[in-house]
């Protein structure tokens, strides 16, 4: 469309639509942005499913009604950087490149408020039991704060899918709001990636990060039987390929 519009979507257009979120971290950031060009569009998501930050990102979607998930996909980004936005107005040059070193180091050192914290010093010197280096209790309250649980087990608007790995057998696992009761623990376990976070417990046994076995969910939605034809935007935050990594930075 030469005017930036989208096309309308034709009325005998019956495909139903899928949203598909792979983890990546800060750069999950991206998808809210994706999310809120796709809802301005015709064709919003009835099925969402995503791992480790995606998972986060997709039951904030699934888990508020339309008219606020944008919003409250940039309250949750905003919150959780909050530290870093003292240099967002950073000049380019050595400058910038030093204050976003110096915000990477402060999440290090110190968390990202609403997310994780750093273990204290006596659960080190208290047991040997430790797995993680960060604690993400904090994640808990924000997940209760940010969605509407209720809304996503209901399962009448929007159906969500999460993955994680099982810990003890190696296996993955999706937890659908179409099959089960989805609950904070859910989207914590999917995104709970070793040994920066703890293990989450659901029925008994321990989940890690779903992008240990497989970061992009679009093989579950693809093969969910009974299948059906459908539209699925699959928004890939890693480059499929590009040149090799000379820093952390690039």
């Amino acid at each position: 469309m030469t005017d930036g519009t989208a096309p309308a979507r034709p009325a005998s257009y019956d495909k139903k639509v899928g949203l598909v979120l792979q983890g990546g971290g800060a750069l999950g950031s991206y998808q809210a942005g994706v999310y809120e060009a796709l809802a301005s569009s015709e064709y919003l998501p009835d099925w969402v499913a995503g791992i480790s930050i995606g998972a986060i990102n997709a039951a904030i979607i699934a888990g508020n009604a339309p008219e606020h998930r944008a919003q409250r996909l940039r309250s949750f980004w905003e919150e959780i950087t909050t530290p870093t936005t003292l240099w967002a107005s950073a000049p380019a040059g050595p400058l910038a490149a030093w204050q976003h070193r110096a915000s990477a180091l402060t999440a290090l050192m110190f968390g990202q408020p609403g997310f994780f914290t750093p273990r204290p010093p006596q659960d080190w010197f208290s047991s040997d039991k430790c797995v993680s280096y960060y604690q993400t209790s904090a994640l808990k309250g924000t997940l209760e704060r940010l969605v509407d649980f209720n809304r996503i087990n209901e399962a009448s608007e929007m159906r969500l899918s999460v993955g994680a790995v099982n810990v003890r057998t190696g296996h993955f696992a999706y937890f659908d709001s179409e099959e089960i009761t989805i609950h904070p623990e859910h989207i914590m376990a999917s995104g709970a990636l070793p040994p920066g976070f703890p293990p989450v417990e659901i029925d008994g046994e321990q989940y890690w990060d779903g992008g240990l076995f497989s970061n992009t969910p679009l093989q579950y939605m693809v093969d969910y039987y009974p299948r059906r034809s459908r539209l699925i935007f699959q928004v890939d935050v890693f480059p499929a390929h590009g040149r090799l990594p000379t820093n952390l930075d690039r």
